[in-house]
């Protein structure tokens, strides 16, 4: 259990660092307002919990998508494919700094 709370506060560390390259900032706004217009978008058109909208929405991102929520409508899943082509990118480049953040750090020591 230790050494879970040792990973988070590395990653916690990493995202300090990260917060200051500007191309980061760029992408963590990008990826909140992906986030909430995903969440906005699905809880409008699909009439779901802003809840399961935001959790379909970091599934889709993420790539996991469960399949336990599907979009019902045409508009919907055109939504969603431009939604994912988008936010994949951007969840992946976002990723992609931050780990580069801690191991640029890592790399030093």
């Amino acid at each position: 259990m230790i050494h879970f709370f040792i990973t988070i506060l590395r990653l916690l560390k990493a995202i300090y660092r990260a917060a200051s390259d500007e191309e980061f900032r760029a992408l963590a706004f990008m990826t909140s307002v992906l986030l909430l217009s995903g969440t906005l978008y699905y809880s409008y058109a699909e009439e779901w919990s802003l809840l399961d909208s935001l959790y379909f929405s970091v599934m889709t991102m993420t790539t996991i998508g469960y399949g336990d929520l599907t979009p019902t409508t045409y508009v919907s899943k055109i939504f969603t494919i431009i939604y994912a082509f988008i936010s994949i990118g951007v969840f992946v480049a976002l990723a992609a700094k931050l780990a580069s953040a801690l191991f640029k750090h890592r790399h030093k020591s």
